[in-house]
């Protein structure tokens, strides 16, 4: 900017006095002074445009790498998680081949299912209606070996 020493103001001061004159010099040094801020005021103004469009600018180039950062990242995500859907398979099919599930025989399957036939005691007992089991004195509910015995000694040591 300029460079103004207090020999310049000085010199600058007493040219004004000699052509605006004493009477009026106070008027023109206020207009002058607001002149100047206003300069000052429009040069700030200027100075933060330019850097709040340099910091858009910033920002937009971050954007854009954080971005293409993004879909490397993605990429290599992608990529990984085929590789270890291929060696899933690949560890599925050695599975698969080795253990094979073994044939069952007629006989093995028939006496399997004999046993959760219509004969098998544990269908037979349940196929009895409730109101039977009580009138019969059939016990419905399973008890354990001591809240049975409790229940015999409560009984008899009451008589």
């Amino acid at each position: 900017m300029i460079d103004l020493g207090v020999s310049k103001l000085a010199l600058i001061a007493v040219v004004a006095l000699v052509v605006v004159g004493p009477d009026r010099l106070p008027k023109v040094a206020r207009m002058a002074g607001n002149l100047f801020g206003r300069a000052q005021r429009y040069m700030a103004d200027v100075k933060s445009e330019v850097n709040r469009q340099m910091e858009i600018e910033e920002f937009k180039q971050l954007r854009e790498e954080s971005a293409a950062v993004l879909k490397e990242v993605e990429g290599s995500i992608h990529s990984a998680a085929q590789e270890a859907s291929a060696n899933l398979s690949d560890q599925a099919d050695i599975f698969e081949n080795n253990f094979s599930k073994p044939f069952l025989d007629e006989k093995e399957v028939l006496r399997k299912s004999k046993r959760q036939g219509r004969n098998s005691w544990g269908v037979r007992r349940a196929a009895r209606p409730v109101w039977f089991k009580r009138s019969a004195g059939i016990r419905t509910r399973v008890q354990s070996g001591a809240a049975r015995m409790k229940r015999f000694h409560h009984s008899s040591n009451s008589n």
